[in-house]
């Protein structure tokens, strides 16, 4: 009956959790000899959050992060394009959560220890695996030397190791590296003042030169921790390195693209220069899968489905790939025909939210304006009309699973028969 999890990372933490929860054992085994709080921030959508607080993370998660009131599209002369409310503001039963993504992960990795024990096995990499008496018997291997950890033996084995993810390399072998759409990323935490309602993502300028900002905790003095996004497409030819949560990026490199961007809600040039530190990171996705599953194996998380980190997506399309395949083992078996089921449920939908994102997702509309108004504006419903940009936020949020409606109208993945 147990389930073998390649990757300690947020989807593989959460999948735990949510065995845990349905009494199913389970080890994960990680790569990497020691757990740390990396990267930088991300949201959480109401759906995903949902499924958190169903695994009772309500109080901790009100801790570690920030509940999101806002998001705010503006160009890059500063003026405001759309804004709509968030979360529980905008009707949802459920809030969105803006957070780091390192301490969410020590949040769901602290939990899990209280609530499971010993359950995770740190510096152990999935290097192979082989069918064996019904079920599949894993090759463990120390990624730094090499050496090999010997195997062990489960019932179902389920990759939830990264963007990298080896399981996935293995499944495809000839896939080759992740795949960079020329746009390069500087990202940083800055402390600042608060700016519009303290608790708004805001977006800024057009796909080849945006800036992303938004709060994800509060300061002593009454200021804001912003974490910020600086996107920058580079020229043809420019060659980027494989993406690493850890490279130092180079203020001289992208900050001259933002000198001007001075509004009075927010100073850009200001927010960057005072970072703390500053993170270079290319934008890369994969393709979408033809399938997941292969018999006793299957994928989740970024090593399904990994995307551009647009619309705020791709952890909360994690946590509910976890939820779901913790639902299907609890009322199909731990066996080969629930990661089918899960596969089924989930590719499609998930595949979609990966072309969404690679079209630039919501903040396409920074495009649409600037291509219309390249000079900027002085009313936006004269560039594109209040039932357009409408027509155009509604639209992506039923792609992401995310009306707001249909939401509210479903229950929980682990909800009903069990």
């Amino acid at each position: 009956m147990t389930v073998l999890i390649a990757g300690a990372g947020i989807t593989g933490l959460a999948l735990g959790l949510s065995l845990h929860q349905v009494g199913i054992p389970f080890r994960i085994f990680e790569a990497v000899r020691e757990v740390r709080p990396l990267g930088v921030g991300i949201n959480l959508q109401p759906h995903a959050v949902r499924e958190l607080f169903e695994l009772g993370l309500e109080t901790g998660l009100d801790r570690t992060g920030l509940r999101t009131e806002e998001v705010a599209y503006f160009s890059r002369h500063g003026r405001l394009i759309w804004s709509e409310p968030r979360g529980r503001l905008a009707g949802y039963r459920w809030p969105q959560y803006s957070i780091h993504r390192g301490r969410f992960q020590m949040l769901l990795y602290r939990t899990l220890l209280k609530r499971c024990g010993d359950v995770i096995v740190p510096g152990h990499a999935v290097s192979g695996w082989r069918d064996a008496n019904d079920g599949v018997c894993v090759d463990l291997t120390d990624r730094r030397t090499g050496v090999s950890h010997g195997t062990v033996e489960g019932a179902v084995l389920v990759g939830a190791d990264g963007i990298n993810s080896s399981v996935r390399a293995n499944l495809y072998p000839d896939e080759g590296p992740a795949q960079w759409g020329g746009t390069m990323m500087w990202r940083g935490t800055t402390v600042g003042p608060r700016f519009l309602t303290g608790r708004t993502v805001s977006m800024t300028g057009r796909k080849n030169v945006k800036f992303a900002a938004y709060p994800i905790a509060d300061t002593p003095d009454g200021g804001s921790l912003i974490n910020w996004i600086a996107d920058l497409a580079m020229p043809e030819g420019y060659q980027w390195r494989a993406q690493d949560w850890n490279r130092d990026g180079v203020l001289e490199d992208f900050l001259p693209a933002f000198a001007d961007w001075s509004f009075d809600w927010l100073d850009v040039p200001a927010v960057i220069r005072a970072a703390e530190a500053v993170y270079e990171f290319p934008m890369v996705d994969r393709d979408p899968l033809p399938r997941w599953t292969h018999g006793p194996v299957t994928l989740l998380g970024d090593a399904a489905h990994a995307m551009y980190p647009i619309g705020s997506n791709g952890a909360s399309q994690g946590i509910l790939d976890a939820r779901v395949l913790a639902r299907e083992f609890r009322d199909r078996g731990v066996s080969s025909d629930a990661l089918e089921a899960y596969d089924d449920i989930r590719r499609e939908a998930v595949n979609a939210v990966v072309l969404a994102n690679r079209g630039d997702g919501p903040d396409r509309i920074l495009d649409i304006v600037d291509d219309r108004a390249p000079d900027g504006f002085e009313d936006i419903d004269e560039v594109m009309p209040l039932a357009e940009r409408q027509a155009f936020a509604d639209g992506y949020k039923e792609i992401a699973g995310m009306d707001v409606a249909a939401l509210n109208a479903s229950l929980p993945m682990l909800a009903g028969p069990g």
